[in-house]
């Protein structure tokens, strides 16, 4: 619900289990696109995620229905007899699907720590939508602390110790413009659904069935016009094994709890939660692939840990201080 209140506890719980999700999708998704010889289609990956995601909410909404009948009912006034709100929360799906689409797209023809940096520009995309589509305004501080979010994840990854062994064909154009898609379709699309969850008593659950719905067909549809003949050929779960399997349950659970977490919290704060997921990231690869930890990934840690704080630093209200009691300042001067 809108207006449903949430403890604290509940609030840190989902941030803490996205960012360690999301640590771990990125360091499985690049070990599933650098070492297996057969590589998935990634088209296959993302529409496979949608449906996960599509019944695990439509086992949420049972849950939270209390009952078969009830939650019958609900889906088919909400689904079947709302298509206007089919057609509203299909805005998002759309968008959501050529962000995924396109980061696979950028991690093909970019090196991943360059993409990595690229990608945090969402941050302040997502603060500049929440202003003009939330009419929500954001302290200098706050501003500040976006940015220099952006410049500790630059430091991070600013010089990448990972040797890559897998060579592949890469085109830098092409990583950079797909980049630039998946960031403006993350700011908006995060944006226009917290808006659509927090202007409604509508379920969460219900609302996410809505858009994986309209995502399934989105993807679908990019499952044939991008690789349909090689899916023909090949087959749909061509290339996949555990890892990839592995990556596809990160996606589905990852995109639950970022539901939540911009239904109870802050779109923005999605985005630093992605920040800190990327240095979890970086330091599991320090096990596993070997990286080596240097002066600027400390530096770039350090201040993504100063923005969290000041981010989270409540406003101070100054509007009694800027003008004083017009009946009480007449009183001051007659006493004197």
């Amino acid at each position: 619900m809108a207006g449903e209140p949430v403890s604290l506890v509940f609030k840190l719980y989902c941030l803490v289990v996205m960012t360690l999700v999301a640590a771990a999708y990125t360091v499985a998704l690049r070990y599933t696109r650098t070492v297996s010889s057969d590589l998935y289609f990634s088209t296959t990956a993302v529409c496979l995620t949608e449906i996960i995601k599509l019944f695990l909410s439509l086992g949420m909404l049972a849950r939270e229905s209390g009952g078969l009948s009830q939650w019958r009912s609900s889906v088919v006034e909400h689904i079947f007899r709302s298509p206007k709100e089919l057609l509203k929360l299909s805005v998002p799906s759309v968008v959501y699907a050529v962000q995924n689409n396109m980061a696979f797209l950028a991690l093909s023809n970019l090196d991943a720590a360059v993409y990595q940096v690229t990608y945090q520009l969402k941050i302040p995309c997502t603060a500049l939508c929440t202003v003009l589509m939330l009419n929500r305004s954001l302290s200098r501080l706050q501003w500040f602390s976006v940015f220099m979010l952006c410049a500790g994840v630059t430091l991070v990854q600013w010089k990448p110790a990972e040797l890559t062994k897998v060579q592949v064909e890469q085109n830098p154009f092409v990583g950079f413009v797909a980049v630039a898609v998946a960031v403006l379709c993350s700011g908006f699309a995060g944006v226009y659904f917290e808006k659509v969850l927090k202007s409604s008593d509508t379920s969460l659950w219900v609302r996410n069935i809505q858009m994986y719905l309209s995502g399934i067909v989105v993807t679908l549809a990019g499952v044939y016009m991008t690789d349909g003949p090689q899916v023909m050929e090949k087959g749909f779960f061509y290339g996949y094994t555990l890892s990839v399997c592995f990556v596809i349950f990160l996606a589905s659970v990852g995109g639950l709890y970022t539901s939540v977490v911009v239904k109870y919290t802050d779109n923005i704060m999605k985005g630093f939660s992605a920040a800190a997921a990327i240095i979890l990231s970086t330091i599991a690869s320090v096990t596993l692939f070997g990286l080596q930890i240097t002066v600027t990934f400390a530096s770039g840690a350090l201040l993504v840990c100063v923005s969290i704080y000041l981010y989270g630093l409540p406003k101070q209200d100054t509007t009694a201080l800027t003008r004083p009691d017009n009946k009480t300042a007449k009183q001051k001067l007659i006493s004197v």
